[in-house]
This record gives C-alpha cells, structure tokens and sequence, in this order.
C-alpha cells in the first residue's frame, strides 16, 4: 500500500429540470468519493477542475476545499460530496486534482481522472456534434 494515496470516483449525473437546451444550458451534478487508500492520515486542501465544452471551451476552477469542507481522512476513511457545473453544449468532459497534505507533512495531488458529462440522446462521443 502506498504512503500517500486518495484514490476518487465519480457520478456525474444530468439535471434535466436546471437545463435549458434552447438557451444553451446544460446543468450536470458530479457526486465525488475520495477515499485515503495510504498509510497516513491526510487532508483535503483544495480543488483544480478542467471542464471542456464540445465547442472546445475550457474553463478551470480552482478553490480551497470542497463544498466548504477539507476533510481529514485516516486511512480507509471516505468522504463524498456532490456539486455541479453548466456547459454550453449537450456533452463535455471534466478533470482535475485535490492538493493534499499528510500529517506528517508531505504534501501530494490526488487526480480525478477526465469523466464525461453526457445530456441524455446526446450522442455516446463527448465531444462530437453532428449536424
């Protein structure tokens, strides 16, 4: 087992009544898991999201904590929240990282694999738009 490891999953989900495809809006919630799968308490600091539209419009967001929160996570512990973002297309991607800090210390990122935020009948490619 690694020293220092969270290891995240995620949910993204789309919110059909926050969106309104007429006006390019598309609302989607993500619920995060984070889960220390090291050897070492360590807390949460703060958040860097990538969010890519199928125009190719990158946003990043960059903050302390999640939700209002840093957790501190002993070894085996979780902790889950669920927040959201709007693009401007039906499909688009997210990515990104929690800089952490281990009690004794050490400092290291935990990275959020890219995951892809899908509209129902959108199409199976996230960035692909047929016309």
């Amino acid at each position: 087992m690694p020293k220092y490891l969270f290891t995240c999953e995620v949910e993204p989900q789309y919110l059909s009544e926050q969106s309104s495809p007429e006006e390019d809006l598309h609302a989607f919630a993500y619920t995060i898991t984070i889960t220390n799968a090291g050897e070492v308490t360590a807390q949460l600091i703060s958040r860097h999201w990538i969010i890519d539209d199928a125009n190719g419009h990158t946003e990043q967001v960059k903050g302390l904590g999640v939700v209002g929160h840093q957790p501190l996570l002993r070894p085996g512990e979780s902790f889950q929240y669920t927040s959201g973002t709007r693009l401007a297309t039906p499909t688009g991607t997210m990515r990104g990282s929690f800089f952490c800090v281990a009690e004794d210390g050490e400092r290291f990122e935990a990275e959020v694999a890219e995951f892809a935020l899908h509209a129902p009948g959108s199409g199976d490619t996230p960035a692909r738009v047929l016309h």
